[in-house]
Protein backbone atom coordinates (compact mmCIF):
# COMPACT_ATOMS: atom_id res chain seq x y z
CA UNK A 1 0.00 0.00 0.00
CA UNK A 2 1.28 3.09 -0.84
CA UNK A 3 0.48 6.00 1.34
CA UNK A 4 0.98 9.33 -0.25
CA UNK A 5 0.83 13.51 1.44
CA UNK A 6 -2.19 14.93 -0.31
CA UNK A 7 -0.16 18.36 -0.51
CA UNK A 8 3.55 16.80 -2.00
CA UNK A 9 5.42 20.04 -0.70
CA UNK A 10 3.93 19.78 2.71
CA UNK A 11 5.72 16.41 3.01
CA UNK A 12 9.63 15.92 3.80
CA UNK A 13 11.60 13.41 2.78
CA UNK A 14 9.73 10.67 4.56
CA UNK A 15 5.74 11.03 5.10
CA UNK A 16 3.97 10.77 8.04
CA UNK A 17 0.64 10.33 8.84
CA UNK A 18 -1.17 9.30 12.09
CA UNK A 19 -4.97 8.27 11.04
CA UNK A 20 -8.25 7.78 13.38
CA UNK A 21 -10.22 4.66 13.09
CA UNK A 22 -13.84 5.23 11.91
CA UNK A 23 -16.53 3.44 9.99
CA UNK A 24 -15.67 2.76 6.57
CA UNK A 25 -18.86 5.18 5.44
CA UNK A 26 -16.79 7.73 7.08
CA UNK A 27 -13.70 7.20 5.41
CA UNK A 28 -13.37 11.01 4.36
CA UNK A 29 -12.67 12.14 8.31
CA UNK A 30 -9.74 10.11 8.73
CA UNK A 31 -6.84 11.47 8.60
CA UNK A 32 -4.90 14.90 8.19
CA UNK A 33 -4.95 14.80 4.85
CA UNK A 34 -7.95 15.80 2.50
CA UNK A 35 -10.26 14.04 -0.10
CA UNK A 36 -11.13 10.56 -0.79
CA UNK A 37 -7.66 9.21 -1.63
CA UNK A 38 -6.45 10.57 1.61
CA UNK A 39 -8.89 9.39 3.75
CA UNK A 40 -8.47 6.03 1.85
CA UNK A 41 -5.25 6.01 2.25
CA UNK A 42 -4.78 6.95 6.20
CA UNK A 43 -7.42 4.13 6.45
CA UNK A 44 -5.12 1.71 5.26
CA UNK A 45 -2.09 3.08 6.52
CA UNK A 46 -3.88 2.93 10.25
CA UNK A 47 -5.51 -0.77 9.38
CA UNK A 48 -1.61 -1.50 8.83
CA UNK A 49 -0.12 0.23 11.95
CA UNK A 50 -3.42 -0.87 14.02
CA UNK A 51 -3.95 -4.63 14.10
CA UNK A 52 -2.10 -7.34 16.59
CA UNK A 53 -3.02 -8.95 20.17
CA UNK A 54 -0.91 -10.19 23.50
CA UNK A 55 -2.24 -13.60 23.14
CA UNK A 56 0.05 -13.63 20.21
CA UNK A 57 3.20 -11.52 21.72
CA UNK A 58 6.33 -12.40 19.50
CA UNK A 59 8.65 -14.91 20.66
CA UNK A 60 11.41 -12.48 19.43
CA UNK A 61 10.42 -9.77 21.87
CA UNK A 62 12.91 -7.64 20.24
CA UNK A 63 11.42 -4.25 18.31
CA UNK A 64 12.12 -6.21 14.88
CA UNK A 65 10.31 -9.72 15.94
CA UNK A 66 6.95 -7.38 17.29
CA UNK A 67 7.14 -5.89 13.54
CA UNK A 68 7.11 -9.27 12.29
CA UNK A 69 4.58 -10.98 14.74
CA UNK A 70 2.23 -7.95 13.82
CA UNK A 71 3.07 -8.40 9.80
CA UNK A 72 2.40 -11.83 9.98
CA UNK A 73 -0.61 -11.12 11.68
CA UNK A 74 -1.88 -8.67 9.60
CA UNK A 75 -1.01 -11.02 6.78
CA UNK A 76 -3.17 -13.34 7.69
CA UNK A 77 -6.35 -11.63 8.27
CA UNK A 78 -5.79 -12.04 12.85
CA UNK A 79 -6.64 -9.01 13.52
CA UNK A 80 -7.33 -10.14 17.47
CA UNK A 81 -3.34 -10.96 17.33
CA UNK A 82 -2.64 -7.94 15.75
CA UNK A 83 -4.33 -5.23 18.32
CA UNK A 84 -2.09 -6.98 20.51
CA UNK A 85 1.25 -5.37 18.82
CA UNK A 86 -0.13 -1.82 18.43
CA UNK A 87 0.30 1.24 20.63
CA UNK A 88 -2.63 2.45 23.02
CA UNK A 89 -2.44 5.44 20.62
CA UNK A 90 -3.23 3.24 17.31
CA UNK A 91 -6.13 1.30 19.62
CA UNK A 92 -8.00 5.13 19.68
CA UNK A 93 -9.15 4.16 23.20
CA UNK A 94 -11.76 1.12 21.76
CA UNK A 95 -12.50 -2.05 23.32
CA UNK A 96 -10.44 -5.02 21.22
CA UNK A 97 -14.21 -6.15 19.96
CA UNK A 98 -14.87 -3.26 18.33
CA UNK A 99 -11.00 -2.22 16.99
CA UNK A 100 -11.24 -5.75 15.47
CA UNK A 101 -14.80 -5.32 13.68
CA UNK A 102 -13.68 -2.11 12.11
CA UNK A 103 -10.28 -3.34 11.12
CA UNK A 104 -11.88 -5.97 9.49
CA UNK A 105 -14.59 -4.10 7.52
CA UNK A 106 -11.49 -1.36 6.04
CA UNK A 107 -9.53 -4.46 5.26
CA UNK A 108 -12.36 -6.04 3.27
CA UNK A 109 -13.55 -3.13 1.57
CA UNK A 110 -10.18 -1.63 0.69
CA UNK A 111 -9.48 -5.10 -0.44
CA UNK A 112 -5.71 -5.85 1.09
CA UNK A 113 -3.50 -8.09 0.07
CA UNK A 114 -0.21 -8.57 1.99
CA UNK A 115 1.92 -10.67 -0.21
CA UNK A 116 5.21 -10.81 1.26
CA UNK A 117 7.59 -8.26 3.89
CA UNK A 118 11.16 -7.98 4.91
CA UNK A 119 11.99 -6.71 8.06
CA UNK A 120 15.32 -5.09 8.19
CA UNK A 121 17.14 -4.51 11.87
CA UNK A 122 16.32 -1.06 13.40
CA UNK A 123 17.45 1.26 15.11
CA UNK A 124 16.40 1.87 19.04
CA UNK A 125 16.67 5.14 20.83
CA UNK A 126 15.39 4.94 24.58
CA UNK A 127 11.70 4.10 24.22
CA UNK A 128 11.21 3.92 20.30
CA UNK A 129 12.66 2.04 17.82
CA UNK A 130 12.28 2.26 13.96
CA UNK A 131 12.54 -0.52 12.03
CA UNK A 132 12.34 -0.11 8.29
CA UNK A 133 10.45 -3.35 6.04
CA UNK A 134 9.63 -3.82 2.42
CA UNK A 135 6.31 -4.64 1.69
CA UNK A 136 4.79 -6.57 -0.91
CA UNK A 137 0.78 -5.94 -1.20
CA UNK A 138 -1.92 -4.85 -3.05
CA UNK A 139 -4.93 -2.77 -2.41
CA UNK A 140 -8.03 -1.57 -4.65
CA UNK A 141 -7.19 2.46 -4.03
CA UNK A 142 -3.83 3.41 -3.04
CA UNK A 143 -1.45 0.32 -5.11
CA UNK A 144 -3.61 -0.89 -7.02
CA UNK A 145 -0.50 -2.41 -8.93
CA UNK A 146 1.34 -3.83 -6.37
CA UNK A 147 4.21 -1.84 -6.11
CA UNK A 148 6.84 -2.47 -3.55
CA UNK A 149 6.82 -0.14 -0.49
CA UNK A 150 9.96 0.78 1.73
CA UNK A 151 8.26 1.69 4.75
CA UNK A 152 10.00 2.69 8.28
CA UNK A 153 7.50 1.40 11.37
CA UNK A 154 8.13 3.35 15.18
CA UNK A 155 7.62 1.26 17.96
CA UNK A 156 7.01 2.31 21.57
CA UNK A 157 7.95 0.91 24.48
CA UNK A 158 4.50 -0.14 26.42
CA UNK A 159 3.84 -1.80 28.94
CA UNK A 160 7.24 -3.70 29.16
CA UNK A 161 6.77 -4.41 25.75
CA UNK A 162 7.40 -3.01 21.75
CA UNK A 163 4.43 -1.69 20.20
CA UNK A 164 3.69 -0.53 16.89
CA UNK A 165 2.89 3.46 17.24
CA UNK A 166 3.59 4.89 13.45
CA UNK A 167 4.23 3.55 10.02
CA UNK A 168 6.19 5.95 7.53
CA UNK A 169 6.25 5.61 3.36
CA UNK A 170 10.18 6.14 2.56
CA UNK A 171 10.82 8.05 -0.03
CA UNK A 172 13.32 7.08 -2.44
CA UNK A 173 16.22 9.35 -2.01
CA UNK A 174 16.03 7.89 1.42
CA UNK A 175 16.02 4.80 0.98
CA UNK A 176 19.63 4.36 1.12
CA UNK A 177 19.50 5.53 4.99
CA UNK A 178 17.60 2.98 6.24
CA UNK A 179 17.99 -0.17 3.80
CA UNK A 180 21.11 -2.17 3.34
CA UNK A 181 22.64 -1.10 -0.25
CA UNK A 182 21.93 -5.06 -1.49
CA UNK A 183 18.64 -5.15 0.27
CA UNK A 184 16.29 -7.75 -1.72
CA UNK A 185 12.39 -7.00 -1.92
CA UNK A 186 10.40 -9.63 -0.25
CA UNK A 187 10.86 -13.26 -1.82
CA UNK A 188 14.00 -11.67 -3.78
Amino acid sequence: MTFSASRPGACAKILRRRCEFVTPSALAELCYGTGMRGAVGGALLALVVAAVPAATVAEDASPEGVLRAYLAALKEARFEDVYEHVSKAMRHGKSKDDWVKEQKALMAFADVKIFSFTVFPGKVQGETAQVPNILESQDKFINTLGLTEHELYTLVREDGGWRVDQQLLVEPPEVPKWFPKDAQKPGG
